[in-house]
Order: C-alpha cells, then structure tokens, then sequence
C-alpha cells in the first residue's frame, strides 16, 4: 500500500485500513426486504390502530380535558405500528409493551429530575439509560426511548405529572391498546396474539 509520497504505509495504517473496510462492508446489509403482506393484513393492521389510538385519544379529549391528566403521547403511535401492524415480532409482546413504556416513563421522570438544568444531556441519558433497562428486564419496546424522552422534552404538563407520568399516561395507556389488540388481533382466522405473555 502506498501512501500520499510514495512510501510503503505504515502496518499500523495498513490494518487501520482493512478494519475500516470490514466496517464499511457490513453496512450494505445481508438480506432482501419483507414480502408485501395481505389485504386482510393491512385492514386488521387499521382496525387495530384507529380503535387502539382512538380509545387512549378519546380519553385524553373528553374525559381528561380541564384536567391535568393526559392520556395519548406521541410513542403510542408507534406502538401502535408494533402491536396492530407486526404483531409476531417480539417487541410487540405485552411483556414489552407494557414493562417497555412503564421503565421507560421512570427512567425519563428521573433523569429530568437530576438533569433538567442541562436539557441536552437529559435527554440523551434518558433514551440511552432506558435502551439499557430494557435490555436488561428483557422489555425491548422501540416506543420506550421515545415514552423516555418524552418525559424530558415534553409540556409542563408532562412535567408536572411527575412519577405520575408512569402510570398515566405511559401505563393505563398501554393497557388500554394492549387490550385493544387482544381483542381485534384475534378476530381472523390467520392472526394470533400474543405469542406469549410474560
């Protein structure tokens, strides 16, 4: 390998190079994307979500309004991707769903909390901080790090909720959309839901 000169590069550079095109390598991917799904897939996938965010919207607009409560933040939404529209994955599962949202709404409550003079760094600590608590109880729910970040970024009435927050709207909410699912994933023939519970 010849470096800018003319000159024999150094080993050091030389393997620095065959790493960097290790690393570049694995970025083109390994395999070819999903099959379309079904008709009958993306009606379900529909049912499931306008009913789902319809529920935890209805709540927060007519039942908590004048209130300090809130029940619909903005990563339901993709819960609602995971629960009604790939309801085999494993992020999808109540166990995430559920203990996903609730750890994450604690870790972002308490990071704002410790963090809020430096609005920056609470909110990369409490995304990662909840990735990482989520790994480890085996509660992996992508809307988690947004539930987390939420509760730092968000109005002050995300912030005046306190610890609240974890239970309403980031718990209740939860529930409501996981019954949801159970109820209409399991209307066709060809879904099931859960694959498992805990």
């Amino acid at each position: 390998m010849q470096t800018l000169y003319g000159r024999p590069a150094p080993r050091k550079t030389q393997q620095l190079s065959e790493y960097d095109m290790e690393y570049f390598k694995k970025m083109k991917g390994t395999t070819k994307s999903p099959p379309t799904v079904s008709l009958s897939e993306i009606f379900w996938s529909w049912i499931g979500a306008f009913f789902g965010i319809g529920a935890v919207a209805f709540i927060n607009y007519n039942i908590f309004k004048g209130t300090d409560l809130v029940m619909i933040i903005g990563s339901f939404g993709a819960s609602a991707v995971l629960i009604y529209g790939a309801i085999r994955s494993p992020l999808a599962q109540p166990r995430n769903l559920i203990g996903g949202h609730i750890i994450s709404a604690i870790v972002g409550v308490t990071i704002y909390k410790l963090l809020h003079n430096q609005m920056w760094l609470a909110a990369a600590v409490a995304v990662a901080t909840a990735i990482a608590i989520m790994h480890a109880t085996r509660t992996l729910h992508p809307p988690g790090g947004a539930t987390a970040l939420i509760a730092v970024i968000g109005s002050p009435k995300v912030h005046n909720l306190g610890y609240l927050y974890a239970v309403i709207p980031a718990g209740l909410g939860a529930v409501i959309m996981l019954l949801i699912a159970v109820l209409i994933n399991n209307i066709p023939a060809n879904r099931q839901y859960p694959e498992y519970w805990f």
